[in-house]
């Protein structure tokens, strides 16, 4: 018996009566991270991680029931013995372990094995089935070291600085900005500023320092003054501000912008922006593949990216693989249902 189902609603644990990160308001949901196409609104019960707790519950809203369970505490929901582990993707992202009657899925969400200071890291769990991401399913998604990126941001901004203008790094709001704060502050101290952030970001990096993640000092754009020497910032901002109006107090600028698909020839064409540094919060090919190798699994099944190549390089290596399509967009933008735009 399968223990996870793919239904309309999402993966659905029929033992436990519960689904996984739901795309629709259901009785009891299970939210492996506070992403908006896995933290929705609208459920009667949330269960996530306790390290998540508060970020979740700013995706969630304050009506349903939300019980936060540490790292690898079981808890018995119907039939099912469920557990939640580090997924290492951004603050408080889990894996969803699933036992009934000796068998064990894990439900991986997103996940990373790469180090990131601003969460705990990626734990592999062993299974008899595992379901995993493929959304940089590719061999030729590989990463560069993140302190090297780090450092070439602050290279890049530093060289702005010299040249009497502002730099402005598109970034997601959840996970990537504060990752990119933390990787800055280790790097150039926590008072390397003047670090300026958009209002999407303010609560949820707020919430990132309430966990207990050091980050540098930053300040939000819209209570700076006019004559703010905006030539000598570091302008975090949403991909959504690109071409807003938003971006006309900053002067003279340059731009750049952050992500795993800036390792794809022409995706920084297609963005418009002058720089793109690689960085993603999900595995790579190579974390991948480590990850599912970790499992011992000898069945995968790949939810949402490349799934086609993923499958058949698995299956290729002798395991059960299959596709377990559900709807969730990988690495895009999902900060904008957080807190009201930065105008």
């Amino acid at each position: 018996m399968d223990l996870v189902t793919l239904t309309e609603a999402g993966l659905y644990c029929p033992a436990g009566d519960f689904f996984i990160d739901p795309a629709r308001p259901v009785a009891r949901a299970v939210i492996t991270h506070a992403h908006a196409d896995h933290a929705t609104t609208g459920h009667g019960a949330v269960l996530c991680s306790a390290e998540g707790a508060g970020i979740t519950r700013l995706r969630v809203g304050p009506q349903p029931t939300l019980e936060a369970l540490p790292w690898g505490e079981p808890r018995q929901i119907g039939d099912a013995r469920v557990s939640l582990h580090p997924a290492g993707h951004i603050l408080g992202s889990a894996q969803v372990r699933i036992e009934v009657a000796g068998e064990v899925w894990v439900a991986s969400g997103d996940y990373k094995v790469e180090p990131d200071p601003t969460c705990t890291a990626f734990e592999p769990v062993q299974a008899h089935t595992f379901i995993t991401e493929s959304t940089f399913g590719l061999p030729v998604y590989r990463w560069p070291a993140q302190r090297q990126v780090v450092a070439d941001m602050a290279s890049w901004w530093q060289r702005n600085q010299a040249a009497d203008r502002a730099s402005v790094l598109f970034v997601y709001a959840l996970g990537k900005a504060q990752r990119i704060l933390a990787g800055l502050g280790t790097l150039l101290g926590d008072d390397c500023g003047p670090i300026v952030v958009h209002g999407a970001m303010t609560a949820l990096t707020d919430a990132y320092r309430a966990a207990g993640v050091r980050l540098p000092q930053t300040s939000l754009v819209s209570a700076l003054p006019k004559d703010f020497p905006w030539h000598q910032a570091l302008v975090l901002a949403p991909p959504s501000a690109q071409g807003t109006p938003w971006m006309r107090r900053f002067g003279a600028y340059a731009d750049a912008y952050a992500s795993g698909w800036m390792l794809v020839r022409g995706q920084r064409r297609r963005r418009a922006v002058d720089r793109g540094f690689v960085l993603s919060d999900h595995a790579d090919w190579p974390g991948l593949l480590q990850a599912i190798e970790a499992t011992r699994a000898q069945r995968v099944l790949v939810t949402h990216g490349q799934v086609p190549v993923l499958v058949r390089w698995l299956a290729e290596q002798g395991l059960q693989a299959g596709a377990l399509e559900a709807g969730y967009g990988g690495e895009q933008e999902l900060e904008t249902a957080v807190t009201v735009p930065d105008a």
